[in-house]
């Protein structure tokens, strides 16, 4: 089930957004990103509608996927 992030509490949205940089331990190029620049880059992806927050009732998790990773264009 998708989640709206406007829907959600700001500090609820970058708690998820941090939670979700830190665990990704994604490889973001040449040079190493703060924190904040990465959690501002996955917020300006929710916000375009390239990535979206999923929530898994069967696994009770929380993720955010790119809609290439959902098959979605």
């Amino acid at each position: 089930m998708n989640i709206p992030w406007q829907d959600l509490d700001p500090d609820t949205l970058t708690n998820i957004i941090e939670h979700f940089v830190l665990r990704e331990g994604t490889d973001y190029g040449e040079r190493e990103l703060s924190l904040a620049a990465k959690v501002d880059r996955v917020r300006k992806q929710l916000q375009s509608g390239e990535a979206v927050i999923v929530y898994s009732e069967l696994h009770e998790t929380i993720d955010i996927k790119s809609k290439r990773q959902l098959g979605q264009s």
